[in-house]
């Protein structure tokens, strides 16, 4: 018993003489939020750190990743702005020497070029293209239709005898379709009209064509609904061609889809020639042959397309 209780008074002497020791070291250590005088530190904050691998998704506590997500963003936030501070000091030192500022990329800048976007400089393009191929076509002239009915266009054309009519409709400025009704018996094609270039939009174009009759090249019109839809191209045009201006009006059909193409011929030597593109193109796409002149109401339809009945095989065309 007397053994044990000497054992415990060493042990609790040395503990004093530890405690009293760490006391004076902590004292004179002025690093750990006390100064050799004795007076505490203000503590200093900690900024939010992360480490690199940290994932907040990890979390399995929910109120513990909401709360680190918010914390993320703040420190996010901190860091963009104290980036972009900086950015701007170095730009006012820098003055009329400082580089342009970057354009931010967006989706809306980084667009995929698409072929059909409107210039929206041309408002009016529709309106070119109709002064475009008024001059492709001999003897024709433009009006604007002002929201009139074809059944009251169509009077008015007959008493001045003219023998075609042909009125080009379009959606938010782009010409998509076009009617041509052959006057004064009909009769009535309505074709859906794509791809329009205007002459400024084709590549390597030549100069103006002249006043000068064209050529008209109908190909590929094979069946009895392609040579209606060939008499009545071919009727737009007079039928005493001028060589001598050396324009040619193209109609291609090929798998129903009617290509036109206005070009001239460049003689290179006796051998060689070569053609050049003028514009107005387009691509038209036959809806309907209607009997007559066009009456939306009452008219008789000699063909109308319809996909699901008619577009069952690939091989199979129509013109």
């Amino acid at each position: 018993m007397a053994r044990r209780g000497e054992a415990g008074g060493e042990s609790e002497d040395r503990r004093g003489a530890k405690r009293k020791a760490a006391a004076e070291a902590a004292r004179d250590d002025p690093g750990d939020g006390e100064t050799g005088s004795g007076a505490p530190e203000a503590p200093q904050p900690r900024p939010a750190a992360f480490p690199p691998g940290f994932s907040i998704s990890e979390i399995k506590n929910k109120q513990r990743r909401h709360f680190m997500f918010v914390r993320w963003k703040q420190q996010q936030r901190k860091e963009k702005l104290a980036a972009k501070k900086k950015l701007k000091k170095e730009r006012e030192a820098l003055g009329d020497k400082a580089p342009p500022k970057p354009v931010p990329k967006t989706i809306e800048n980084q667009r995929v070029y698409d072929e059909t976007i409107v210039d929206p400089n041309d408002e009016e393009r529709t309106v070119r293209f109709c002064e475009q191929l008024s001059t492709v076509i001999p003897n024709s002239h433009v009006y604007y239709r002002r929201g009139l009915a074809l059944k009251r266009i169509i009077p008015q054309c007959i008493s001045r005898d003219f023998t075609d009519l042909i009125v080009i409709n379009e959606d938010r400025k782009i010409p998509n379709g076009l009617v041509l009704s052959h006057l004064p018996h009909g009769p009535t094609a309505h074709f859906r009209m794509s791809s329009v270039r205007l002459r400024k939009e084709i590549k390597r174009k030549g100069k103006e064509p002249t006043q000068h009759s064209p050529e008209v090249i109908l190909n590929n019109f094979t069946t009895r609904l392609g040579h209606s839809i060939g008499r009545m191209f071919a009727s737009l045009f007079p039928h005493d061609p001028q060589f001598i201006g050396r324009q040619v009006a193209t109609f291609h059909n090929q798998r129903d889809y009617i290509f036109f193409r206005f070009h001239r011929y460049l003689f290179k030597s006796e051998k060689k020639v070569g053609i050049q593109e003028l514009g107005p193109r387009f691509t038209l796409k036959l809806r309907s042959l209607q009997k007559g002149t066009f009456d939306s109401k009452y008219g008789e339809y000699e063909w109308v397309h319809k996909p699901r009945e008619m577009d069952t095989s690939r091989r199979k065309f129509h013109l």
